[in-house]
């Protein structure tokens, strides 16, 4: 059995085209996308004091104030504990606020400050420039061609069950 040369070796997130440029697995595009698109939007929210994922926290507490932190988590998507930590550091910017909501103070709601409600425009905003600069070249028909293919990609993983 000859020995393969290291330049052998396929990459398995790229397949390597004849003029020698790289093709990305769907994996690897998505993942790169995806980071290139959350930098972008981290540098717009950092412009009005917030950190990434701090956003999607304000946004669903604008349209549902007063969630407990586990239901937060569960509606980002995220763990508990890491939702926690995001609740912490929003509390001490002056973002959020908890407050029990029974007598015995076991169940914390957690509620946007007016300090944090002022940050929607300056978030909506964010997003925005982000997309533009995203799907900057692109025609209305190809970021809605796109939409759509990143929405069934979503729903096609999120009815796949995870292999252990």
């Amino acid at each position: 059995m000859a020995k393969k040369d290291k330049g052998d070796k396929k990459n398995k997130s790229s397949k390597k085209k004849e003029d020698g440029t790289r093709t990305l697995s769907v994996a690897a595009a998505l993942t790169q996308a995806s980071r290139a698109m959350r930098t972008q939007l981290s540098r717009g929210l950092a412009d009005c004091g917030l950190y990434a994922g701090q956003d999607t926290v304000v946004q669903l507490l604008a349209e549902e104030d007063g969630l407990t932190p586990g239901a937060l988590a569960q509606k980002l998507g995220v763990k508990a504990p890491t939702m926690t930590r995001t609740i912490g550091r929003m509390e001490a910017q002056g973002f959020v606020e908890r407050r029990n909501a029974d007598a015995d103070g076991r169940l914390t709601m957690v509620y946007l400050t007016p300090e944090g409600r002022a940050r929607l425009d300056a978030i909506v905003t964010a997003t925005e420039e982000a997309e533009a600069a995203a799907t900057k070249g692109l025609s209305g028909k190809e970021v809605k061609q796109l939409v759509k293919l990143l929405g069934a990609v979503e729903e096609s993983l999120n009815v796949q069950p995870m292999k252990s």
